[in-house]
Parts: structure tokens; sequence; C-alpha cells
């Protein structure tokens, strides 16, 4: 009767919440009416050919993390929320893509980059390669190499561009270049010695070998760079931080060594190298942090080394760390919003996505502006205690407390290292299998609609390039004279 009565009276109070505007049945009309005009609007379809592509891969951007973004976003702007729109939302087409793995109902991160990169389904765990690859056997990977459209677009002459907030040998931007049987061989010092004497080659050292002359390439994961034990640059007294390579070699200068005569390659390890640099002078760029986090008023900049700014790869979501989580999606917010602001929609296709969910949810019938980490308005009516609205089905946020649920109001769930509670006790939280959205404005972004497999995504991209083999309804006439920057926005949401 007590969680009834709470109820009520929060129904009663989230009246007082309702805008004197949303009272009034004509506004909602209006609203309707102008949606419906820009609906109609988008029959003049744009059929122009794109000559850039930026892909926004938000690693683990579920549909309820793009709802709870969406409210943060507003709150952070000392609005209700719900009323809100992302950058994102206002991309005029909308899919959904379906991220199973050919070999996993619930996909892993490696199979779903090769889908959305290189348009082919892949078993779980595998990068780059077909689903003729089995996870951890390097004696299967011969002839299954399958390319990304970041290759397709540099063999067609094109500038293209890799910025992760995460490891740049991860699995989410590792497919755009790697052909691996196991995600997690980023050096040669992660990897078995049957791997190693069948000839496969590390993540990390591909990289530097498969495509030579990708133009910006911005992440973290330097150790895997440098040979076995070496020093971090920044934290030299730090064994964890130390170099993995098992032949000896410094990768950077590798990378460096490569690259023509006559052009400039420089490598950055720091936010203030990046900020130092004048771009207009630079002809490849490295940069590897420690604990990567774009600067993203500097991808305006890229522009002097590309044909426009962009990224990919991922926002880094601490295992479910949700306050930490959101904050990301809403920086990724920022960046979509900037690649807008600096590009035109007659000649960039942007596509936004995510590469699988994770099982986070919000509920609990949550009054109009309740804040997005606050509690739900309710008690549990079995075990009498309050709950945040944010849970997760399961995880390391399961806690037993003499014999029951954790009470929560005994905790700081508003601290940012709040792990909200879960169902089910793991040490890491699970992905989910449900579909992703995608998001798609500019040059044939109506090719994205409806339900898709998620290896379409790259073909439709390609199409409307006119890069790769599906080059048929391209001509002299229409094909673009200027570079193409390929850039990916990767957020990692979480990673697992």
């Amino acid at each position: 009767m007590k969680a009834l009565f709470v109820l009520l009276l929060a129904q009663l109070c989230s009246a007082s919440l309702v805008p004197e505007r949303e009272k009034d049945p004509e506004y909602w009309r209006r609203q309707a009416q102008e949606t419906l005009r820009n609906a109609l609007r988008l029959q003049r379809l744009n059929q122009n050919v794109a000559k850039n592509l930026i892909l926004f891969l938000g690693d683990g951007m579920g549909v309820s993390t793009v709802t709870a973004a969406r409210i943060l976003k507003g709150q952070l702007q000392h609005r209700q929320g719900e009323e809100s729109l992302l950058e994102m939302d206002k991309f005029p087409f909308v899919a959904l893509a379906k991220t199973y793995n050919t070999n996993a109902q619930v996909p892993d991160s490696a199979g779903t980059a090769t889908a959305y990169l290189c348009g082919v389904k892949a078993n779980e765990g595998t990068l780059g390669v077909s689903a003729g690859v089995t996870r951890d056997r390097c004696n299967t990977t011969k002839g299954q190499e399958v390319t990304s459209i970041l290759r397709w677009a540099k063999e067609a002459g094109k500038a293209v561009g890799i910025v992760t907030t995460t490891r740049v040998t991860h699995a989410t931007p590792s497919a755009a270049y790697a052909h691996s049987a196991n995600r997690d061989w980023y050096s040669d010092g992660e990897m078995p010695p049957d791997a190693l004497e069948g000839g496969c080659k590390d993540i990390a050292r591909q990289l530097v070998e498969n495509i030579p002359e990708i133009e910006v390439i911005l992440g973290g994961g330097r150790k895997y760079m440098y040979p076995k034990n070496v020093s971090d640059v920044e934290y030299p007294h730090e064994e964890k931080h130390r170099g993995t390579r098992l032949d000896g070699r410094n990768l950077v200068q590798a990378w460096q060594e490569a690259k023509p005569r006559g052009k400039v390659a420089e490598y950055v390890w720091h936010r203030r190298g990046l900020l130092a640099l004048n771009l207009s002078h630079v002809d490849f760029l490295l940069g590897e942090s420690l604990h990567p986090r774009v600067p993203w008023r500097q991808l305006g900049a890229l522009g002097g080394l590309l044909s426009c700014p962009g990224v990919l790869g991922q926002l880094q979501w601490p295992v479910i760390l949700p306050r930490q989580a959101l904050h990301e999606a809403v920086e990724l917010d920022r960046a979509i919003g900037l690649a807008t602001r600096l590009t035109s929609t007659q000649d960039t296709l942007s596509v936004v996505t995510a590469d699988h969910s994770h099982v986070f949810t919000f509920g609990g019938y949550t009054p109009r502006g309740n804040p997005i980490f606050g509690l739900a308005p309710m008690q549990s009516d079995v075990d009498r205690k309050p709950f945040t609205s944010i849970l997760y089905g399961n995880g390391p946020g399961y806690k037993i407390v003499a014999g029951e649920r954790e009470n929560v109001s005994a905790v700081d769930f508003a601290h940012a290292n709040y792990q909200a509670q879960s169902a089910v006790p793991l040490r890491q939280e699970t992905h989910g299998g449900e579909d992703v959205a995608v998001f798609a404005r500019g040059p044939m972004a109506h090719l994205l609609h409806g339900v898709h497999e998620q290896n379409y995504i790259p073909h439709a991209m390609a199409y409307a390039a006119c890069i790769g083999s599906n080059r048929g309804h391209c001509n002299a006439a229409t094909r673009p004279a200027t570079p193409l920057l390929l850039p990916f926005l990767g957020l990692l949401l979480f990673l697992c």
C-alpha cells in the first residue's frame, strides 16, 4: 500500500512538471505538422555523389543508451531532458541493423566491426576475415581476408583517417586494416607460438604494414608498438605500461620510415603535442596516448590534413558505470554536431550507428524531468527497498548485503564510479543482442532505411561515394575529383 501511495504521489507531483505550452493540444498539432512538412520534403532525394564519408561508431550504443543520453544532454542544459534532441536525432533517415555474428546470437565487437567496416558477417572474436576462419586458429586465415571500406577509399585515391578513444588495435577500429583470427593478438607478445610459427601477423604490425598511407591515426595502445620491457614515455616506472613486442621492432619508427620521401609524418603521444601541430605542414599523423580522449575542437583542424574532419572508434564506457557512459555519449554528440557544422549535406554522407547493444535499461515509472541517474519514485513491492532508474541485466553491480539486495540509499549512487545494480552477478556485464539504430544524413542517406543486416552499411556508403566494387552507376561526370575523408568516430561505450 505504501509503494502505491508513493507512486500516486509521484504522479500528482509530475503534473506540475508539465510545461504550460504542452497542456495546449495545439502545441502538439503544430509540432506534428512541422514534422510532416519536413518528411514531405525528403521526397526530393539527395542522389549526389558523396565526396566525404563519416562513420560515427558508438561501441555498445543501444537504443536505450541513446534515449538516456538524450535526457542527460537536456538536463545538463538545465532542461527536463526528454524533449531534447541529440545531433543524431536530427538525421532524416533511420534504420535498424541486425548485429548477430555468424556463430553468435549476441555478438562481440570484432565480428560486428568486420560487418560494418568490411561488409561481411564473421565469427565472434575474428577481425577482417570471413566466417571460414575459426577463432584462435591461424591456419584457417589464409585466403579468407576481407577488405574494409577504408581500403576501398584508399584504393580510390582518397585520404582516410581513424580516430578512436580506445586502443587503435582494439577490435572496433582494427577491422578497418587488420585480418586476424583473434581480436586479442595486439602484438606478437600476445600471440601463441603456433600462430607466430604459422606466419600470422599481430594487429599492431598490420596497422603499420597493411595500409601504410592512412593519413590520420589517433587513439591509444602505444605499448604494443614498442619492444618488450621498453619503458613508457609517460609512465616510465610502471611495468604494466612497458612495451610488449617480442620481435624487438619499434613500430612507430617503422611507420615513419615507410612514408614516401619528402612527406612529413608526425608522431604525438599527448594532447599538448596534438594541439601544437601545424597541420598544414603535416602529411601523415600518428597519435597514440595511454588514455586517449579526443580534443573535439581539434577535429576542425584535421581538415587541413584531410578533406573534411571526422572520427572512428569508440568512447570507452567502463563496466556498468552509467554516469561515465552517458557523459561519453554526450561527448560523441558534440563531435557529431561539430562535423555537421563543418561539412555540407550536399557532398558529405554521415552515418551514426553502434556495433551492438548492452543489457542497459532504465525505468521505474519515473516522472518527467527525473534525474537520469536518480531513484525511481517507488520502492520495490517485494523487498521494500528503493532502486535507481538505471539498471543492468547482469554484471558486477549485483550485491547482497546481510542476505538482501543492497539498499542504494546507503551508498552514493550519484558518484561517477557507482556501479549500477544488476540482476545476475558477473565480473563483467555482457553485450545485448537486440538491433541497433543507424542514423544517416547526406548523399544517398535514403539507402539506409528499414531493417538491414549490419554488413549492408559499408556497401551503402561505398555506393554513395562511388568507391569499392559497386560502381556501375558512376561515370566520369559524377565521380568526385577531390579527396575523400573517411573518418570514423568511435566511441566505445562498453569495451568487452
